[in-house]
């Protein structure tokens, strides 16, 4: 017998075996839909109130950097040593005023003492010999002096006999050989004294030449002396210059190497700056730029004399000399914030400076739209900067809003939802 089959309803209608594939590929073109039409951006809600929205402006551009820099001396000596000594006294104290040839430190040296005793002693014997020298031959002079009137007396008297020998041999009144000796013997007393003669030439030029070399020699240990003693009077630091004691780094019984920096003397005459700059301007800085700061409500203009060719830890330095007065009651090491002029001012597209500088580089930032209830990523070019503003290159028009604060906490997020 046949059976009445009762139509399905419900789910049982739509899930039946003729039905289920048209409700498989209807959900399927609804998922592709749903892909199709979704935003695949990434969002964050945050609240407004902890950001910093400023607006996108045009305006001038002023092409400056701010730098600090400490005030230092336009000269300064260092005070150094020339002997080697322990600190016997201190005369003046670090920040004093002082006169070129105040005494500052006095050293002791008794090794320099026991030089310069026996340097006086050396010298003490050097003369006594050169006395003695001198007296030997003066004696000695007198020696040839006195052998030399002797020969001349025996020479005459030799002379004498020879002209009688002579005068009697003549007239046949004595023999030849008599004759002969006489004539010997006063050709033989001749010939010493003409030898004594050129002995006491001889003697007196070398007493001359040995007594110039002694002399010379004596002069050259008195000067020596001299210049020990001198040393002695290095033992007592002077200030060089007129100034103040800008630094003295020692201590009563302090052992002192010659050479060695232990303090300087400040011209305060007249100051200069110095300041270190980021290397990210060494391109842009030269000698001649100048840089304004304002101290008690006065403005002073310095510019840059000097830059140091050595960058350490990312910074270079420079130095800069007043144009015109300085501030009174300045002071070594003060501190004082220029603000370095590097172009003339522009007309650009500027935005605040922000913390979000820090985590973009300056290549992205985050832009409100209209209703300012959202905030969209863009990529943006940044050119210059000052301590205010950042020039906009690419990628913002002026009346536009964008968000300068930190963006540590944003991850990577394309959209903010401002609640």
């Amino acid at each position: 017998m046949d059976r009445i089959i009762e139509p399905k309803k419900g789910m049982a209608r739509i899930f039946n075996k003729k039905s289920l594939p048209y409700a498989l590929a209807g959900c399927l073109l609804i998922f592709i839909g749903y892909l199709l039409l979704r935003e695949d951006v990434s969002t964050l809600r945050v609240h407004s109130d902890t950001l910093s929205i400023h607006t996108v402006q045009a305006g001038e551009f002023n092409d400056y950097i701010r730098v600090s820099g400490q005030a230092q001396p336009m000269t300064t000596i260092q005070l150094s040593p020339m002997e080697t000594g322990i600190v016997e006294k201190i005369f003046i104290e670090e920040g004093t005023q002082v006169q070129a040839g105040d005494a500052i430190v006095q050293l002791k040296n008794e090794s320099l003492d026991m030089q310069i005793l026996n340097a006086e002693a050396d010298l003490a014997e050097k003369e006594n010999l050169l006395r003695n020298t001198m007296i030997s031959m003066e004696q000695q002079r007198l020696n040839v002096n006195q052998e030399l009137l002797q020969l001349q007396v025996e020479v005459k008297r030799y002379y004498r006999a020879y002209e009688s020998q002579k005068s009697l041999y003549e007239e046949k009144l004595i023999a030849k050989e008599d004759f002969l000796r006489a004539k010997e013997d006063y050709k033989l007393a001749d010939g010493k004294l003409e030898l004594v003669k050129e002995r006491a030439v001889q003697d007196s030029l070398y007493r001359s030449v040995q007594i110039n070399q002694m002399q010379e020699s004596l002069n050259n240990m008195q000067m020596n002396m001299q210049m020990i003693r001198k040393r002695k009077d290095n033992l007592i630091i002077t200030a060089p210059i007129h100034g103040e004691l800008g630094l003295l780094d020692v201590t009563l019984g302090q052992s002192v190497a010659s050479g060695n920096k232990i303090g300087q003397i400040n011209d305060l005459s007249s100051y200069k700056i110095e300041a270190l700059i980021d290397e990210h301007y060494i391109d842009r800085i030269s000698a001649g730029l100048e840089a304004q700061f304002e101290r008690q409500d006065e403005a002073y203009t310095v510019q840059i004399r000097k830059i140091y060719p050595e960058v350490r830890d990312g910074k270079f330095k420079a130095d800069f000399k007043f144009k015109g007065e300085h501030p009174d009651k300045i002071r070594t090491g003060q501190t004082y914030y220029l603000n370095l002029q590097l172009g003339q001012p522009e007309e650009g597209i500027l935005i605040p400076r922000g913390s979000f500088y820090q985590v973009t580089g300056g290549q992205w930032i985050y832009v409100l739209n209209p209703d300012g209830k959202q905030a969209m990523k863009r990529k943006i070019r940044i050119g210059r900067q000052n301590p205010t503003y950042y020039e906009i290159l690419e990628g913002l028009e002026p009346g536009e809003k964008v968000i300068t604060s930190g963006y540590e906490n944003f991850g990577d997020n394309e959209r903010l939802i401002l609640k």
